[in-house]
């Protein structure tokens, strides 16, 4: 098959996606790793409500990460092999948890009543084990896969971080779609884990730099240095502003119940953009760029086809559940 786009553009556009595959990813199954963080130690009836707000729309997210990591494997067969091999623990650990919250949500709104409380554990357990792996996985990656004790230790910054990033998400998503005491709630765990979401996104913000002359270069030359500067003040101000609305929230009433979540949507959409600007055109870093790992013209010509006909799938179901399940959040039931 003879590429209907030049070759050289191919790898650009995959990588695009792919990029746009993860993001959507962080944002949505964020909030239900999220929420599914924010259950421990909740009263049995508001963990079933917390549970209930995600329950229309959870397998959904996850099939961005199945999108990102396809595109992954067959845009870019060579980095996949190298990324796959260097993060296979944490990628193991990852699918563990994925697999353990998936069955824990669907058991437990059919298990006996007293049986409940141990699958609400599990459910805790697969999401903190799948953003913690997560994060570590970033760690790594931003490192390009050092060993070291400081880049274990980075690693593991990391993947607390992004477990409260996901929390933040998550509180956020509540506070969208719940009310009363749950909400109230919500918006204290938020005010937590946006502080805690700032420490990660400043961490990596000073250590991706620091680990590469050639990123440092790209930052700190002019202009780019000028001209990217919104970037960090854009976030900066963004943070401060969500800790402003989630102090007198919800005083001032629940139809801006909204904003933290468009606000955490935002925070990282700027984190992400700051990453892929870093390492761009590497998609395994300082070592691949997109172009050498590339598959060949003839099979990504192929492969975008489909994708163009997958993606708009996937965006129209998921607009259509949330706009089904639109509202707040009501108790989930299989009857």
């Amino acid at each position: 098959m003879t590429p209907f786009l030049p070759p050289d553009w191919l790898p650009v556009i995959f990588a695009a996606l792919m990029g746009v595959a993860i993001l959507f990813y962080v944002v949505l199954d964020g909030f239900d790793l999220g929420v599914g963080i924010l259950t421990r130690g909740q009263p049995a009836a508001e963990r079933s409500r917390m549970i209930a707000s995600i329950g229309p729309f959870w397998d959904a997210n996850e099939t961005w990460l199945v999108l990102g990591i396809g595109l992954l494997l067959v845009a870019f067969p060579i980095a996949h092999g190298i990324i796959l091999t260097a993060l296979y623990l944490p990628v193991a650990i990852m699918l563990v948890g994925l697999i353990l919250r998936g069955v824990a949500f669907e058991f437990r709104a059919k298990a006996p009543r007293l049986q409940q409380g141990a699958w609400d554990a599990a459910f805790f357990w697969g999401s903190l084990l799948a953003a913690l792996a997560q994060g570590w996985m970033l760690g790594a990656y931003i490192l390009a896969f050092d060993t070291s004790l400081p880049a274990l230790l980075f690693c593991a910054l990391t993947a607390v971080c992004l477990a409260a990033g996901y929390a933040f998400v998550g509180a956020s998503w509540l506070i969208w779609k719940t009310d009363g005491a749950l909400q109230v709630k919500a918006v204290r765990w938020a005010r937590v884990t946006l502080l805690f979401t700032a420490l990660g996104i400043l961490a990596v913000s000073v250590a991706t730099p620091l680990v590469s002359p050639r990123i440092f270069a790209r930052w700190f030359r002019l202009p780019e240095f000028i001209l990217l500067a919104p970037i960090p003040l854009m976030t900066g101000l963004l943070v401060l502003g969500l800790l402003v609305f989630l102090r007198r929230h919800p005083r001032d009433g629940d139809r801006l119940s909204w904003v933290p979540m468009v606000g955490a949507t935002a925070l990282f959409a700027l984190g992400f953009f700051g990453l892929a600007y870093s390492f761009y055109p590497y998609v395994v870093p300082d070592r691949l760029t997109i172009w050498q790992a590339a598959a060949s013209p003839e099979s990504l010509s192929i492969i975008l086809v489909g994708t163009l006909f997958v993606l708009p799938v996937i965006l129209a179901y998921s607009a259509f559940a949330h706009w089904v399940f639109r509202g707040k959040a009501s108790e989930l039931s299989y009857g």
